[in-house]
């Protein structure tokens, strides 16, 4: 059996999300080769060369490099599906399949949060989304998603996709987050990023979709209600899009002395910046699964998340939760945690690191194997 897959949300720079998720899962299907894999040869296709970090080339895991710009899929890959390559089923870590292939194909739908949020998004961004979503879930033998929560909403906006829907949800990895990470690390990235003081710490991309702007009011609130040494607010993450009105949010707020943007943060630095902070908080308007929640609660930092869509499938009793319209309610929120003494604070800890145990990316990888062996069954 050949499984061709879409290599290149894993093959990037600075990965977030779907692209965190996609490396994740070449690496866990890698490593079931020795296992339970000796049958499969895995086809990783690639517009440029891979990078260091992806899995090594044996005789079972193999790079097609079939160069290309903005339209890869449709001008390229989907050409080459049709014509050249002999795969048994094809899997795309994102929702952009190429509309016609010889084989069976599979895709992850993570959300599908833009038809709520339409206004979140640029408008090529939005249609594309939509339409091209749309395309893959109809032409899809299974749709593979992270959460019940997505998949609820596949099937409500497409009924006729209900038994093509697969939960999958993702992991982390317990060698880099944990609560062992040692306090010189977490000294030397905290320094890094000049951060001198307990800290409240947002990880994800900075758009609309995230509240920011939601959580920067709620820190404003927070802060005459703060013990007078202060808590700093550190927000970490690319720049995403729509998001220069955050900075504005900041000096409009006067809050250029509290707020402290990192930019895109490496992975090598994430787990010693989640294991510093005193709570995470991701105060989405919608999220498929939450990746930087179960990071954190591994970490031993409790999390502050919004009620809606995944976040409460994934972060379970773990969790504080909030209105993520309300700035008021996540201001709440923090404040709970930060006003816990020892004892619930390290009851909130324990919570979260037992919900953190439930989830893995080999558990991922197995799952995510099984759909695509079954989507080769020709029966």
């Amino acid at each position: 059996m050949i499984i061709g897959i879409d290599g290149n949300e894993a093959n990037q720079n600075e990965r977030v999300g779907v692209h965190q998720y996609a490396l994740a899962l070449l690496w866990g299907l890698y490593k079931l080769q020795d296992t339970e894999t000796s049958d499969i040869t895995f086809m990783i296709y690639l517009k440029n060369a891979p990078q260091s970090d992806l899995p090594p080339e044996n005789s079972h895991w193999k790079y097609k490099i079939i160069y290309g710009g903005k339209v890869w899929i449709l001008t390229k890959l989907m050409p080459a599906l049709m014509i050249t390559e002999k795969i048994d089923v094809f899997y795309s870590p994102s929702h952009y399949l190429p509309p016609f292939s010889r084989c069976p194909r599979v895709c992850m739908i993570h959300d599908l949060g833009y038809l709520k949020f339409s206004e979140q998004f640029k408008k090529y961004d939005f249609w594309q989304l939509k339409y091209w979503s749309a395309i893959s879930i109809i032409i899809s033998k299974y749709i593979i998603c992270p959460s019940e929560s997505t998949g609820r909403d596949i099937v409500r906006h497409y009924p006729f996709a209900r038994k093509k829907i697969k939960v999958v949800p993702h992991g982390y990895d317990n060698s880099k987050f944990h609560p062992k990470i040692s306090q010189k690390f977490v000294r030397r990235v905290t320094n890094k990023y000049r951060i001198t003081k307990n800290y409240i710490l947002y990880i994800s991309t900075l758009k609309p979709s995230k509240n920011v702007e939601g959580l920067l009011d709620a820190y404003k609130l927070l802060k005459s209600d703060i013990s007078k040494e202060g808590v700093e607010l550190v927000i970490a993450g690319r720049k995403g899009w729509l998001y220069e009105s955050i900075f504005q949010k900041v000096k409009t707020l006067g809050l250029e002395k509290d707020v402290i943007f990192t930019g895109y943060v490496s992975e090598e630095d994430k787990p010693a910046l989640i294991r510093g902070a005193k709570v995470f908080v991701l105060p989405s308007y919608w999220e498929g699964f939450g990746m930087e929640a179960i990071n954190s609660m591994a970490c031993a930092t409790p999390v502050v998340v919004s009620k809606v869509a995944s976040l409460p499938e994934i972060v379970g009793n773990a969790g504080i939760y909030v209105d993520p319209g309300s700035p008021e309610s996540i201001a709440n929120g923090l404040q709970i945690i930060l006003k816990m003494n020892e004892k619930e604070y390290n009851r909130q800890v324990e919570l979260g690191l037992r919900q953190a145990q439930k989830f893995s990316w080999d558990k991922t990888a197995r799952e995510t194997l099984k759909v695509l062996e079954n989507a080769n069954n020709k029966g």
